[in-house]
């Protein structure tokens, strides 16, 4: 997988697959929050916990964490930002105070930095102020830009990756991009030699009928 930035501020997606523990990994095991239903439609849906401006700046956020470029899509066509918003209601319910004060000292601080609101950025600049949250320096954040930082990170990663069951991971591009072949309930000989070529299951677990009848609760 290519190393893409923008420029030296940019965010490389192979060294947050890389940090996240994915390269070299067989199976990426994502720790998923119990939010509401699955998501099969085409198109986005609207907004469920977050405003219409605080889901266009976490929207804006994700696609520079997990960016699309010529080897794939990323976050953006996960749904990621779906996935957050959705859980926000749920499971992450706890979190929603953070990403409101957090997604409001966000912008401010893009504003100072750069002269406009994150989504209203280039990627460049908006690269560089992620940078200015994840190295502490952007100031206006309970208890700091960091935390706030780590915190979109780690539940961009988990909207990338999870099972399309939780409103994430949609069409299975985030199981494509790290090579997961997805749920398998037998395992062949040849599917252990090294190096397998596996087919692609692009199934949620809970369409298998040994899961069916154990779906997690949908709401909170």
């Amino acid at each position: 997988m290519a190393d893409t930035r923008d420029d030296d501020c940019g965010f490389s997606r192979r060294e947050l697959l890389r940090r996240a523990g994915f390269i070299g990994a067989a199976v990426a095991v994502i720790p998923v929050a119990l939010v509401r239903g699955q998501v099969r439609s085409s198109a986005p849906a609207a907004p469920e916990t977050l405003t219409a401006a605080e889901a266009a700046t976490l929207e804006a956020v994700v696609a520079r964490l997990i960016p699309s470029d010529d080897t794939g899509p990323g976050a953006t066509e996960a749904r990621a930002a779906q996935y957050i918003d959705r859980a926000l209601g749920g499971a992450l319910a706890s979190s929603r105070e953070a990403y409101t004060a957090g997604l409001a000292a966000l912008d401010t601080h893009a504003r100072a930095a750069a002269g406009a609101p994150f989504a209203m950025l280039a990627p460049a600049r908006q690269d560089a102020v992620l940078r200015d949250l994840e190295g502490n320096v952007a100031t206006g954040f309970t208890p700091d830009s960091a935390t706030f930082f780590n915190l979109v990170r780690a539940h961009t990663i988990q909207g990338t990756f999870c099972d399309p069951y939780y409103g994430g991971n949609a069409s299975f591009v985030g199981w494509d991009l790290i090579g997961y072949a997805g749920i398998r309930l037998g395992v062949s000989a040849a599917d252990q030699r090294l190096d397998p070529r596996l087919a692609r299951a692009h199934r949620s677990a809970y369409d298998h009928a040994m899961f069916s009848g154990k779906r997690p609760p949908h709401g909170d």
